[in-house]
């Protein structure tokens, strides 16, 4: 006999809340299993590795409704669950860009701050200033130069 669980051992079991394993219920990710004669929903082990395969998907960054479409896909199925990661990872790397980016910058401006020598005026302050347009912010630009 399958050995079954109570939502809030499948919670735990998982590592959820059963706030969050209702939720699932609601978006549809997870079956709700039906009562036995008035007692307590038991979840069986299956539910359990779908409750996994729900976290693992979003551990890498999957939206519930794409995390939907993959649990729709058969295990001879690739190219759905393919093309999702592929999309995923393209996302995943424009933002690696854009955190370099914003890194190199904030290195640059720190290493300005550190030159500066003086409390007059702070460049790192000022650079913002200078692009953000407004005239609080250009106000205090011209007030360092």
């Amino acid at each position: 006999m399958e050995r079954t669980l109570t939502i809030g051992k499948l919670a735990k079991a998982a590592g959820v809340g059963v706030e969050t394993v209702r939720y699932y219920h609601r978006c549809g990710l997870l079956p709700v299993p039906e009562r036995a004669h008035g007692a307590s929903r038991q979840y069986s082990q299956q539910s359990l590795q779908r409750l996994h395969f729900i976290r693992q998907a979003q551990s890498l960054g999957f939206t519930l409704d794409e995390v939907r479409v993959l649990l729709q896909q058969d295990h001879g199925q690739c190219g759905t669950a393919r093309a999702l990661a592929e999309r995923k990872l393209s996302l995943v790397e424009d933002r690696l860009r854009d955190l370099q980016r914003m890194r190199a910058e904030l290195k640059r401006l720190i290493g300005q701050c550190h030159a500066n020598g003086t409390e007059e005026c702070c460049p790192l302050i000022d650079s913002l200033a200078a692009n953000c347009g407004s005239d609080h912010g250009r106000a205090a630009a011209l007030q360092c130069r």
